[in-house]
């Protein structure tokens, strides 16, 4: 076989038959002459929606015999681990050499980047190229919803085992999406938080946002300052016990996250949102004496002592074991609602905090609150606000900050989808399937065009979640559509188009045991 189709190698009735996923380039069944037969399009089930894709009208069906041969082994042992239980077949695994399924770092189109991939599929096999790994394991989540959501059981299920024919060439509109989990507000073990990166992996996220500290716990151990855990992690909205990350508990997160393509980013925020750590350790304070832990929910009464040099070396010994804990690029600093400390104090701690940074070897993320101080060339700013201008922010913008796009009214997922809901907060305004994918991310804020937006990330703060279910509800299906608006191209953005595909994962997160809100917005399918 071929292993290099393109679309420009292929016959005049394919070629006709091209898609993009905002709509068909040709309608679905059409001809590309009299006489020709129609081929039918790519099902409409992918999210995010791939780049472009065409459709050959073959069926490619997984036989007890299938094996996997793949450049990246990683990616070919996740690969079978999902095939395996629901199929019931071995599905052996081998590193090169030729397979049922092969997934190659070579033959890509150059214009997938580092992200992206080619996933053909014919009668016989499924190839995937990719650049770079990550591509490939991108290019296997799309195989994964090609296939029956069936595919997703942990136990045996019955086939047939079968995807559509076709060659899809896929590549990310931002190079950052990612998703933000608060585990200051209500903490979550280590095996919640693996379980939450194994399903915003499915959605090509490829960043994971850890709120680790905050005014109602600090949930990372620090070996220079051992009370932050022991004492400012012992509690949690509500009063609840708290509790908090040793660093082989960090590590195991970062290595588990690492495995499915996703970067972790630790939060430490500051001066702002800090009563856990003033809490432990009274030296921290301006006046010497440590106030109370804090089980609320209002914020901006808490700060770090501006002034106190002593301020810096925590800040400096805290970075540091976290900066050595952490092989992604990224720190944030928060920096959000520092109502409690003056402008000209915010600027200066900031801008000192910058450095303290960069001297660990990392980069810069913060809220962007932060574009009122003076901005390292490489700091990233993420916007949270609900309005559409932020002159702070433009200045620093047109100065080469580059931006990570959250507006709360789009992208806070822990937002009511309705007022009736039981879970979640109504300040940013209630955000239902339609509201979480009716923005542009690179046309969203004044003076902020698409050149200097890094990409897009969801939060999910949790003042009002405290189980697993909890986060699924709240997540599902809004996380998908900001998932859709980081990956896919604009031009494919088409509301009726995704509730078609969103639609097509309620099976599929039925069998997974996703607890997810059904809208009223999509149509799901009966059983999901």
């Amino acid at each position: 076989m071929n292993r290099m189709i393109s679309r420009t190698a292929l016959p005049v009735g394919l070629a006709a038959a091209a898609l993009l996923w905002a709509g068909a380039v040709a309608p679905a069944g059409a001809v590309a002459s009299a006489g020709t037969p129609a081929v039918p399009a790519f099902p409409n089930v992918v999210v995010p929606a791939p780049v472009s894709a065409v459709a050959s009208g073959a069926t490619f069906t997984l036989g007890p015999a299938a094996t996997i041969a793949s450049d990246a082994a990683d990616v070919g042992t996740y690969l079978a681990g999902v095939l395996r239980p629901s199929t019931g077949y071995p599905v052996p695994v081998s590193t090169g050499g030729t397979g049922t399924i092969e997934l190659l770092l070579s033959g890509a189109p150059a214009s997938v980047g580092a992200q992206g991939y080619q996933l053909t599929i014919t009668a016989t096999d499924v190839v995937i190229r990719a650049n770079q790994a990550a591509g490939l394991f991108a290019g296997v989540q799309t195989l994964l919803q090609l296939l029956p959501p069936a595919v997703q059981s942990r136990t045996t299920a019955p086939g047939p085992w079968t995807a559509p024919g076709g060659t899809i060439v896929d590549y990310p509109r931002f190079a950052y999406r990612g998703a933000m989990l608060d585990v200051a507000r209500h903490f979550f073990t280590v095996a919640q938080v693996e379980r939450y990166i194994d399903e915003i992996a499915q959605y090509k996220i490829n960043y994971l946002h850890l709120h680790l500290s905050d005014d109602q716990g600090w949930r990372i151990a620090v070996t220079s300052w051992p009370r932050l855990a022991t004492y400012g992690g012992s509690t949690e909205v509500g009063g609840g016990p708290g509790g908090y990350y040793t660093q082989s508990d960090y590590s195991a997160i970062v290595a588990y996250a690492a495995s499915r393509y996703v970067t972790v980013i630790p939060e430490i925020d500051m001066p702002g949102h800090t009563n856990a750590a003033l809490a432990s350790y009274a030296s921290l304070n301006c006046n010497g004496v440590a106030p109370k832990l804090y089980t609320g929910t209002n914020v901006g009464f808490s700060s770090l002592c501006v002034p106190l040099e002593l301020t810096y070396t925590f800040i400096d010994q805290v970075i540091g074991e976290l900066a050595a804990l952490t092989p992604g690029p990224y720190l944030h600093i928060g920096g959000d609602e520092a109502s409690s400390t003056t402008a000209a104090d915010y600027a200066s701690f900031v801008n000192r905090v910058q450095q303290i940074v960069a001297a660990h070897g990392k980069t810069v993320l913060g809220w962007h609150d932060i574009a009122n101080a003076t901005l390292l060339p490489s700091t990233v700013a993420q916007f949270w606000d609900t309005t559409t201008t932020d002159p702070a922010l433009a200045s620093a913008v047109a100065s080469g900050t580059k931006v990570v796009m959250s507006p709360a009214n789009h992208a806070y997922l822990d937002m009511k989808y309705t007022k009736k809901i039981k879970l979640g907060q109504t300040w940013a305004g209630l955000i239902d399937v339609n509201t979480a994918y009716g923005w542009n991310p690179g046309a969203y804020v004044s003076g902020i065009g698409e050149p200097s937006v890094l990409g897009v990330e969801a939060p999910l703060w949790t003042e009002t979640l405290v189980t697993s279910a909890d986060i699924d509800y709240m997540a599902f299906p809004r996380l998908p559509a900001i998932a859709e608006l980081g990956w896919s191209p604009w031009s494919t953005h088409d509301v009726t188009a995704f509730h078609a595909r969103l639609g097509a994962q309620g099976p599929r997160w039925r069998i997974q045991g996703v607890n997810y809100y059904p809208s009223t917005q999509v149509t799901w399918p009966a059983g999901s």
